[in-house]
């Protein structure tokens, strides 16, 4: 991470702004961050680090236009959604572009995303089906009950870099569906694709102060997570950070739905087709460079199924091309920063001193293309022999390093995976039904795919991480996140006559 004081030159990069009330405004940041092309070093933004008094300002302007928009029609609500669905449809491979720069994942990768993004906003839109209660006439004698789906108010998104697209998109669009405002703290590392979708609402013509976005470090999150008018925080990040996010934001009364790390497991069977198998996996592990909550990071191989299963695997590594997101034939990009690079690059020395088996090493290849000499790159690596009590499979790496543990049966495989810390996804390669549907049944394992490796759900689903992967009681999108962002209120009612009468209805001239 690279942190500067504030421009001082006119040839310096002018900091980013914040989007506060409907305008963009100065940040108070007395601190920057540079924005970088991964794949070159360039300097392309640099990313205000603004504090309490960002969020303040942001937090008033939503807590302000909160009642008008709550009280707008539902149905002029979604309009707005349909509008920014198709502008986003229309300008897809500028979004890409701008997503692949900024973060560094491959353009058809970057577009993935996008094409999500526009899915969670297709979703939100048709909100209005989702929000009605329920009623029962006549619960007693003349006496109605009738339940009904209120906004909170201000709710506030803090999210991560490996998806500056998709992850906001997740929340902003189902939040202001149903009712509420929203303050959005976008990764300082990668914020300029979210903003062009701020962009797109402004011009729309989403009411002032209904989305806010200010840009920062802890102390913004922190303000977020504190301050009164802000009722619900939903957080994606790594474990540590949900953790510290769910403790101070549900001690200041506030709902959370806070997203942690991972470490994905997939499980093959010897019946499992192993050239598909070998193809999934590769894919799974190192798209987008590893950094992806729901990339597979470790294999567990059950029996003889092994050795040629690690043999594919490190051909497949050693001829994926890597070079910049931006060039057709690349087929991993660089990770986000310096920082990651060669955090990436001390596990894969600790791995090594640790006693597995390093078959492909990232470290001895570079990026094909010209103009990349300062990019943020290492190639994808391979372990094998590695054990549940070597660091390289117990913590996170979030980069292009996947490990092979071996297991003698689908019982000892289990094991290992419901032994692990987290819980977000995992995958089962095999060909046998009843295999298949134990391991479903048995995996302490929030989201899992049956030949499938990245078990992602569709918008109209949750994102159900467990154990050390996910803190709060409501998940991610779906119908899970219509409860988190709305309270339901319950109305009891009797009348005491049908018939209007002179005092009644014909009093007031209707």
């Amino acid at each position: 991470m690279t942190v500067s004081e504030a421009p001082q030159s006119g040839t310096d990069l002018a900091p980013l702004k914040a989007y506060i009330g409907g305008q963009w405004v100065e940040s108070d940041a007395q601190a920057y961050e540079d924005v970088t092309d991964s794949a070159t070093g360039e300097v392309i933004a640099r990313c205000p680090l603004g504090g309490r008094s960002d969020a303040e300002r942001a937090v008033a302007a939503a807590a302000k236009a909160f009642p008008a928009w709550r009280d707008t029609p539902v149905q002029k609500r979604c309009h707005i959604l349909f509008e920014l669905r198709q502008r986003m449809v229309a300008a897809q491979d500028e979004l890409a572009a701008s997503l692949s720069r900024e973060h560094g994942k491959t353009v058809p990768d970057a577009a993935g995303e996008v094409r999500r993004a526009i899915d969670m906003v297709e979703f939100a839109a048709g909100t209005f089906a989702h929000m009605k209660g329920e009623s029962l006439l006549d619960i007693s004698s003349g006496i109605d009950c009738v339940s009904h789906r209120m906004p909170l108010g201000v709710v506030a998104g803090i999210t991560p870099f490996n998806f500056p697209m998709m992850v906001p998109m997740w929340m902003l669009p189902l939040a202001i569906a149903l009712g509420n405002t929203f303050v959005l703290k976008p990764s300082e590392k990668d914020p300029l694709t979210i903003m062009m979708i701020a962009r797109m609402l402004d011009e729309i013509g989403l009411p002032p102060g209904v989305l806010n976005m200010v840009t920062g470090g802890k102390e913004l999150g922190e303000a977020l997570c504190t301050l009164p008018d802000v009722k619900a925080v939903s957080f994606v990040g790594s474990t540590p950070v949900a953790k510290a996010v769910h403790a101070k934001a549900s001690a200041h009364g506030k709902r959370v739905q806070a997203l942690g790390g991972a470490k994905n497991h997939a499980v093959v069977l010897p019946d499992a087709d192993l050239e598909k198998t070998v193809q999934a996996l590769t894919a799974a592990a190192y798209g987008s460079a590893g950094q992806r909550c729901m990339a597979i990071s470790a294999v567990v191989a059950v029996g003889d199924i092994g050795d040629p299963l690690v043999e594919g695997l490190a051909k497949e590594a050693a001829n994926l091309r890597l070079g910049a997101g931006c060039r057709a034939e690349s087929e991993m990009g660089p990770l986000i920063t310096a920082d990651a690079r060669d955090r990436v690059r001390g596990y894969l020395g600790k791995g090594v001193d640790e006693g597995a088996t390093l078959v492909v090493d990232g470290r001895q290849r570079g990026p094909q293309g010209d103009n990349t000499a300062g990019g943020h790159f290492i190639a994808p690596s391979l372990f094998d022999r590695v054990t549940t009590e070597m660091s390289i499979y117990r913590d996170e790496i979030f980069g292009p390093v996947l490990v092979v543990l071996r297991a003698k049966s689908l019982d000892e495989a289990l094991e290992i995976v419901n032994g692990n810390a987290f819980g977000n996804g995992t995958a089962i390669f095999t060909n046998s039904g009843g295999a298949a549907r134990r391991y479903m049944r048995e995996c302490t394992v929030g989201m899992v795919g049956i030949n499938v490796p990245i078990p992602v759900p569709m918008a109209n689903f949750s994102f159900c991480g467990w154990k050390d992967s996910f803190f709060g009681s409501l998940h991610a999108h779906g119908p899970d996140a219509i409860q988190f962002y709305t309270e339901t209120k319950v109305v009891t009612e009797r009348w005491f006559s049908s018939d209007p009468g002179e005092g009644g209805i014909r009093k007031w001239g209707l």
